[in-house]
C-alpha cells in the first residue's frame, strides 16, 4: 500500500496504469470542462466508457495516486479521494525532509486553489524524471486543475493541444483547449506576481496567498515556489 506522509485517509495504490486510456484526460479534466458544447466535445460519443471509468476511479475500495517528481527532491501526488459522499482529487506535494505533506489544490465541491501559474505548469510538466509520471505531456495534463492564471501566453492553447492531441482521442484538440484555458479550475483565474523572489497569487480560495488565513507558512511559500519553477529550494528543504 502506498504512503503519503500525513495522507492516511485511504487505500492508496499506484494509478499509472490509467494514463494509457485515452478516456481518462476527459475524465480527469471533466470539472475544467464546462457546460453542455464542452462535454460534448471532449466526451463525444464515448461518454458511456467515460463515465464507466469514471466509475473505477472513484471506487472506495482503492485510491488511484499518480505522483510527479519534481527535479528539487519534492514529488507532487495527485490523489483521487475516495470517500463516499466527498468524492474530489487532492494535489499535493511533499518532500523527503517534511514530516507531512502540504496541499497545493483541491478539485471538488469544496474547491482549494489556483495552486499553479502557467509558467509553473509548464516547468513542473518538463521537468525530467526517471520514475513516476514521466512524460511531459501526461504531466501537464494531469496537473492542469490546479491551474488558475489570468495572464496566459499566446502560446498556451498550441501547447495544451498538442498535449490533448498525444494523449487523447478527442476530435477537436484544439477546440478542447480553447475551453480548458477560458474556465481552467474551479476558481477565477488568480494574478500572480513574484515577492522577494516567491510566486504569490490573489486568489481567495489558494493556499498560495499569503493574506489568506489559510495560507501556507512563508518558508514552505518559499520552497514550493522555487521546486515548481525548475530552480533548487531555497536553502534547505524546511523540516516539520
Amino acid at each position: 500500500m502506498l504512503k503519503i506522509p500525513g495522507y492516511e485517509d485511504g487505500p492508496l495504490v499506484q494509478g499509472t496504469a490509467y494514463l494509457a486510456d485515452p478516456f481518462f484526460w476527459p475524465v480527469h479534466l471533466g470539472t475544467c470542462l464546462r457546460g453542455e458544447d464542452a462535454r460534448r466535445a471532449a466526451f463525444g460519443a464515448d461518454w458511456d466508457a467515460a463515465m464507466e471509468l469514471y466509475r473505477v476511479l472513484s471506487a472506495e475500495r482503492e485510491w488511484p495516486v499518480f505522483s510527479v517528481p519534481l527535479s528539487s527532491g519534492h514529488t507532487i501526488h495527485v490523489v483521487y479521494r475516495n470517500i463516499k459522499g466527498d468524492h474530489g482529487v487532492d494535489y499535493l506535494i511533499h518532500h523527503p525532509a517534511w514530516s507531512t505533506a502540504e496541499t497545493l489544490a483541491v478539485d471538488d465541491g469544496h474547491f482549494m486553489g489556483p495552486g499553479m501559474a502557467w509558467p509553473e505548469l509548464l516547468s513542473a510538466a518538463r521537468q525530467p524524471a526517471t520514475e513516476g509520471v514521466d512524460d511531459p505531456d501526461a504531466r501537464l495534463l494531469l496537473l492542469f486543475p490546479t491551474l488558475g492564471d489570468a495572464h496566459l501566453p499566446g502560446d498556451a492553447t498550441a501547447t495544451l493541444t498538442s498535449a490533448l492531441t498525444a494523449f487523447t482521442v478527442i476530435e477537436e484538440p484544439a477546440e478542447v483547449a480553447r475551453m480548458l484555458l477560458e474556465h481552467q479550475g474551479q476558481w477565477t483565474p488568480a494574478h500572480w506576481w513574484l515577492e522577494d523572489g516567491v510566486r504569490i497569487n490573489a486568489g481567495g480560495h489558494s493556499h498560495r496567498n499569503p493574506s489568506n488565513a489559510f495560507a501556507l507558512p512563508a518558508p514552505r511559500l518559499s520552497e514550493i515556489s522555487h521546486a515548481l519553477n525548475g530552480g533548487a529550494a531555497t536553502g534547505h528543504p524546511t523540516s516539520g
